[in-house]
């Protein structure tokens, strides 16, 4: 058998989203990006992506699975890549508003990706009213986490109007050979049995440094501890937890950055903490609203948080922790559930649950494939959590595709199993942008809890006082735009 170069393989979180996908739940993260003035010709702007690709060549790669689940699957080139394949053009039916968006976001986010090809997908709308153009974009979530994500959207996107010229790469770009699964199940075995020599090298350096390394174990030992006990504790019923379908609903809320920053200034905690007690008053009115109790009622959402270092910055794979956060949507006082909330996310940064969930991360790697899949599979039945609310900043300056505008950009999070609800959050230039991705029957009223969104916002808002902002509109934003933006008034 020829040599070959070691294969790339995924780690354990970055296969957990593999095994964790199923006809229900596409494991996509995505986004709807909204530009300014007339969208390109299709041609351009595909022949501007390819220009790029070298910039992230995991674009041209796809899976490749081990014989007889030995080990990870592997990144391997595509030898019948096609950029035109993953680049697609479509258009709005009239009027091209929000609406139609919406609805067209929906169902592209509803469609898993081929995991016989590379994991992305990127759709040039036209159509859209006020003669501007959206772009859809899928990416697999074992390919990307939110945070390199951004990267890639740097990457992808210009920081000027008139763009320095990408340089180009230094070779035409030509598939390396396909492995074959006598190679890939030799890997795997040598990989497998090269493991334990790794461990005895990391052993035997941990032990020049006995006071770093028990440091280090009862920080781990701590934040395990804090996680096992958030976990054992099962989310309650929510209306927000039921069997769901392969179809989804997508919709937006648009705020402003100064505004939530205003809050935290005048009450205290994090912009994180505004984030989740916003959330947390519309979850409560939008189930008051349909007449479920929410009494003492406290929901737990699933946080990720990001653990990549600067040094790992803009690359692929997954860098992520979990942390279980209480939602207490039977305060109707937002002052009081603001300030609680940033007691118990306090006390939960306390806990360690971060390194815990890292520890487990980077212990994942040494599970077996079939150990894995199985407790992948097992976590999405439990009720562990009731959604997942992620918090990702955003660049804070404006981008540009080919000389356009990116006006507003709303992310899309995954649904796991039996969770009908799932909210992105993503800052970009001003913007603190919502994006609430739901199954299509579960919450065919998606929009209500949009507006309850809006209004816990607001609430929030004048009740921090007259040091926020006031919610007269720096700019209107109509049809595709989204909510309106409220500014600092001017002093």
């Amino acid at each position: 058998m020829p040599a070959m170069a070691s294969l790339d393989r995924l780690s354990g979180l970055d296969s957990s989203f593999l095994h964790l996908e199923h006809d229900a739940t596409h494991m996509h993260v995505a986004a709807c990006a909204i530009f300014e003035g007339p969208p390109p010709p299709y041609e351009e702007l595909l022949e501007e992506i390819v220009s790029r690709l070298h910039l992230i060549p995991r674009y041209r790669q796809r899976l490749a699975l081990v014989p007889l689940s030995q080990g990870r699957p592997v990144w391997v080139d595509d030898p019948h890549f096609n950029a035109a394949f993953h680049v697609r053009h479509t258009a709005l039916p009239q009027p091209g508003g929000e609406e139609e968006l919406k609805r067209l976001a929906g169902r592209v986010f509803s469609q898993s990706l081929d995991r016989s090809k590379p994991l992305w997908e990127l759709w040039l709308v036209e159509g859209l009213a006020e003669g501007r153009f959206a772009l859809l974009t899928k990416t697999h979530h074992a390919l990307v986490d939110g945070v390199s994500g951004v990267d890639i959207a740097t990457v992808l996107f210009d920081t000027a109007r008139e763009p320095a010229p990408v340089a180009p790469p230094d070779h035409e770009w030509i598939p390396r050979p396909l492995p074959t699964d006598a190679q890939l199940l030799a890997e795997a075995v040598l990989e497998r049995a090269t493991v334990p020599g790794e461990i005895v090298r990391g052993a035997r350096a941990a032990l020049r440094g006995p006071r770093h390394l028990a440091e280090r174990f009862g920080q781990a030992l701590v934040g395990l501890g804090a996680m096992a006990w958030a976990g054992l504790t099962a989310a309650p019923p929510s209306p927000f937890n039921v069997r769901i379908g392969p179809h989804r609903r997508f919709t937006w809320v648009s705020a402003d950055l100064d505004e939530f920053k205003a809050i935290k200034n005048a009450l205290g905690g994090t912009v994180n903490d505004v984030v989740l007690a916003v959330v947390a008053g519309a979850l409560g009115r939008y189930m008051r609203l349909h007449g479920h109790p929410t009494d003492d009622v406290v929901l737990k959402a699933m946080v990720p948080v990001s653990v990549r270092a600067d040094v790992e910055r803009g690359a692929l794979g997954n860098r992520v922790a979990a942390m279980w956060t209480p939602l207490p949507v039977g305060m109707t006082d937002p002052i009081q559930r603001l300030l609680k909330i940033r007691r118990e996310m306090q006390d939960v940064k306390d806990s360690g649950q971060a390194v815990g969930a890292q520890v487990l991360t980077e212990l994942s790697g040494f599970a077996p494939p079939t150990i894995m899949a199985q407790a992948a599979r097992l976590q999405a039945r439990q009720r562990l959590f009731n959604l997942v609310v992620t918090n990702v900043p955003g660049p804070q300056m404006p981008l540009y595709a080919l000389g356009r505008e990116l006006e507003s950009i709303f992310p899309m999070v995954p649904l796991a199993e039996n969770t009908a609800l799932g909210i992105a959050v993503m800052s970009y230039d001003g913007q603190m942008n919502f994006g609430l991705n739901a199954d299509y029957d579960a919450l065919a009223d998606v929009e209500v809890l949009a507006e309850e969104l809006r209004a816990a916002i607001d609430e929030l808002s004048a009740a921090a006082g007259p040091s926020t902002p006031s919610p007269v509109s720096r700019r209107r934003r109509t049809g595709a735009r989204g909510a309106r933006l409220r500014a600092v008034p001017a002093e």
